[in-house]
Parts: C-alpha cells; structure tokens; sequence
C-alpha cells in the first residue's frame, strides 16, 4: 500500500495542476502581440472589418493586435498558414463566406475549415452590391445593365477577389439569374480588384459592401443594387436587387475569427468574450454602419454550426453553377 502512496500523490497533483492551468493561462495571457492572419491583399473587404478590430482589442487586451496579410489562392493559402500556426493564443485567423466555399472549389485543401480550426465568432455581415465603373458602363440602373450585358456578350468583364471566393460566385450567380454572359477576372484579394475597377481595367463587380462603401461615397464607382432583402442604413438610396425586379439575388459575405486546432480553451474562452465585448461598442457599431454591416451575435458552437451549414449551401451552389477551377 505505501509504494503506491508517492505515485497516487504524484497524479493527484498533476491533475490539480491540469485543472488551474487553464484559468492561469487566460489571466496571464496575452503577454505580448497577437497576429491576426487576414488570407487577401491590403484594402480589401476583410480589411476593412479587421483592421479596426484589432485596434479595438489593442485597447482591451493592453497588447498589439497586429494585421498579416497573406493572400493567394482565394484566401486558402492564408488560411493554410493560419492552421499551421502554434496553438499558443497569439496567432488567430480572420476568414470569411470563402472559407465555407473553398472545401467544395478546392479538393485537395490542405487544412479543413471545420476540423483544424475552433470557430471564435462572426465579426461582420454586409451584403454585396453590384458596382459599375461609370466611366466605362453607361447603365444607371440594374435593369439596364442586364440589358447592356446581353447586348454585348462575353465583352463586359467583372472582377473578384478569386477563384471560389463569394465575390466570384456573386457574379455567376448574377449571370445565372440574368441569362447573361460575363467575363471574370480573378484578383489576389477584393483590394486590386477594386483598384482596377476605379481606374477602368475592369467594367464592374459584385463586392462587398465592406470594400466598397468608400468607392461608392466618393463617387469613384456607382453602385447600381444591393443583393440583400432590404435597403442598407449606410446608402438608403440604393435599391434592391429584388426591388428592380431581380428576385432570388440575395448574396452576403461574412467574416470571422478563429482560433488554430489545440488552442488552450481558456484562452479560446477570453478571446471570444473579448471578441463580444469589443463589437458591442459604439465605436465598431458606427465603423461597421458604415461599411453597410449589422453587428452580429454568433459565437462559439452557434458559430461552428452555422459554418457547416455555410459549407452545405455554398457546395450546392458550386455544383449548380458548374463552376470549377481554371
């Protein structure tokens, strides 16, 4: 019976260390910067929602929250990053409706959005828009432009953010509905697609509202309808795609944050009420207003269940459109 006492002891006092470990390492953390690894090009719509998130939780953290882009491949090569990453609390990925998109675009992923990742929260949902250059696309209204598109096969051009990403499927959805024929042109991220599309390089887009809502305020591109049930705050003037008479239009991006498989759950735990707390500010409501986004509320295994659902829907769309990598 005594042999034993000093080893029983032994383990009684590894599990009573296993027990404080997590609460310990959530008070302790973080203790330097944290990476946000964003999988597109600077300026782009996942930008505009993850930048001013990490300032805010700067602020709430006491530490850098720092911004790395790593763009390519749809935004699978960021994310392929992201999964490879330590699971110590200081490297977390920031993805979208792509993400959800890409298991049934790209076969051979390297990582698997569902199983490599511990889902953190939705950060952001604004709707997409239709968005011409006004320089080179002489519609005013939806209708015209379906009208112009069909007048001019396989001549207009639209670009996205690539292969696979919600932006491309918002543009064969759009040709689906419309009997149109459109080319696409892919970019490495929503950024150098809109870039091209303010100085004429390409004749339109189906974007975010994220990465466009400055373009269109400042008049350098023309919003022509918005892919959403109803009007958005931020441009009240601009109709619905079902408003001028395009029904089943209806395409949003999301985008959110996750944590890389192994993540201690303590600090799973502090990041997504960091993440509440941060969105429930006045500050990020204003910034997402005017990015044309509600603020959401979906977090944890809520969120986890509606990423599967997302894979679901989006695999059926890519099956229904045909559509396949180049």
């Amino acid at each position: 019976m005594r042999s034993n006492a000093v080893p029983m002891l032994a383990l009684a006092m590894v599990a009573g260390l296993a027990v404080t470990a997590g609460p310990a390492a959530a008070q302790s953390w973080p203790s330097r910067s944290i990476t946000l690894i964003v999988p597109f090009a600077a300026g782009g719509g996942t930008d505009a929602f993850a930048r001013p998130l990490a300032q805010q939780l700067d602020g709430q953290l006491g530490h850098r929250v720092l911004v790395e882009n790593r763009a390519g491949a749809g935004g699978t090569a960021g994310a392929a990053a992201a999964a490879k990453a330590e699971p110590d609390g200081y490297t977390f990925f920031v993805g979208a409706t792509h993400h959800a998109i890409a298991p049934a675009m790209y076969p051979r992923l390297s990582y698997d959005i569902e199983k490599d990742f511990i889902p953190i929260g939705m950060i952001s949902r604004p709707p997409h828009v239709v968005v011409v250059n006004p320089q080179k696309v002489t519609a005013k209204t939806l209708p015209e432009l379906i009208a112009l598109a069909k007048a001019n096969p396989d001549k207009m051009t639209y670009g996205h953010a690539g292969l696979g990403t919600t932006h491309h499927l918002a543009g064969e959805l759009f040709k689906l509905l419309t009997g149109t024929s459109i080319r696409h042109v892919p970019y490495r991220g929503a950024g150098p697609a809109m870039t091209d599309l303010v100085a004429g390089q390409i004749d339109m887009a189906f974007d975010g509202l994220g990465s466009s809502a400055s373009q269109i305020g400042g008049g350098t591109i023309k919003a022509l309808a918005v892919a959403a049930p109803k009007r958005v705050t931020a441009f009240p003037d601009l109709p619905t795609a079902a408003e001028q008479g395009l029904q089943g239009y209806d395409v949003a991006t999301w985008y959110a944050l996750w944590a890389p498989k192994g993540t201690p759950p303590a600090i799973v735990e502090r990041m997504t009420k960091e993440l509440k707390t941060a969105l429930a500010t006045e500050t990020i409501r204003v910034a997402w207003e005017k990015n044309g986004s509600d603020v959401p509320d979906v977090t944890g295994a809520a969120f986890g269940t509606f990423v599967s659902s997302e894979v679901k829907r989006w695999g059926k769309v890519v099956g229904d459109a045909g559509v396949k990598l180049e």
